[in-house]
């Protein structure tokens, strides 16, 4: 083994070091208000796979916090697992309190929601038939017409020729729910969100199904947390691939993959805490490059970066 090349565990010990460090750095960057949502999920570095080696493509699962716009934490996902074990460990480096998280269906399990609720923060997960039974009493309760609550907030959206309309439905007079599911921690509501879009001749509809710790007196609430979560795909995800190719990266040594997933989170940070410049990610990367001086003004966060006198 050449001097600079270290064993498996070594490299994993200090990639958990960078993470670490990464939340630490974003704790001081910026402080996150009561009711900031903060949306967990996983993403794909297609280009990590090595069929050479027999490697499979990596999993990184992100923590997004929506309104501050910023990137709180990553954890890579252990080979031959999946994102229900890397969330926890996710969460314990994140200060949450006072928080909300959300996720989708596959982090909606009775552990997740117990750590999120010990850690302070409330829960809105996304609920599908992975949770057999509670999925199925839920769906239930809201197409029946005797049960399901009256249309608690209609909201409209449009673009691109397709008109989408939203209405929220929720109630908290759960506890029927409850005593046949006791064992979900501090279960308050129950939230259907049914979507229907039209475009052009073509009109489709959709139901997605919600448990959360929340009550659910403020249904326009709900829908806008439910709404928040999917921004972790339009800002992050989209961005990383669109302004940092970040799915044609072939670096694959080592944790090296999980390590440059890291570093681009970094820069996205850095670029997105600049607001001076009212452009996209991918544009404000370019001026980085033409100008040294934009470039220390997104690494220092100060307005009067200059260059260094040589």
């Amino acid at each position: 083994m050449h001097p600079w090349q270290c064993c498996k565990p070594c490299w994993e010990s200090r990639a958990i070091a960078l993470s670490e460090c990464f939340s630490r750095w974003v704790a001081d960057l910026s402080t996150l208000s009561d009711g900031e949502v903060i949306a967990i999920d996983g993403k794909c570095l297609r280009r990590s796979l090595d069929s050479a080696s027999d490697k499979a493509a990596i999993y990184m699962v992100s923590a997004w916090a929506t309104q501050n716009q910023l990137v709180l934490g990553q954890q890579r996902v252990d080979d031959k697992s999946n994102e229900i074990t890397a969330i926890p460990k996710l969460l314990m480096r994140l200060d949450i309190a006072g928080a909300v998280v959300t996720l989708d269906a596959m982090g909606c399990q009775t552990a997740i929601a117990r750590q999120i609720v010990d850690q302070k923060a409330d829960y809105l997960l996304s609920l599908k038939g992975n949770q057999g039974t509670l999925h199925r009493d839920v769906k239930r309760f809201f197409e029946s017409a005797n049960t399901c609550p009256p249309v608690g907030h209609t909201s409209y959206d449009g673009g691109h020729g397709r008109i989408e309309t939203r209405i929220v439905r929720a109630t908290s007079d759960i506890q029927w729910l409850k005593e046949d599911h006791p064992h979900w921690p501090k279960l308050t509501s129950i939230i259907a969100v049914t979507a229907t879009r039209e475009c052009k001749d073509k009109t489709t509809e959709e139901t997605r199904y919600f448990i959360s710790s929340m009550d659910a007196s403020n249904p326009e609430r709900l829908g806008q947390i439910v709404r928040a979560h999917w921004g972790i795909e339009n800002n992050l995800h989209w961005v990383l691939d669109y302004a940092f190719r970040e799915d044609d990266q072939r670096i694959r040594s080592g944790n090296s993959d999980a390590n440059m997933a890291v570093v681009r989170h970094i820069a996205i940070n850095l670029v997105k805490n600049e607001k001076t410049v009212k452009i996209g990610v991918k544009n404000k990367r370019l001026n980085a490059g033409w100008d040294e001086d934009y470039l220390l003004k997104i690494v220092t966060g100060k307005p009067g970066a200059t260059k260094p006198k040589t």
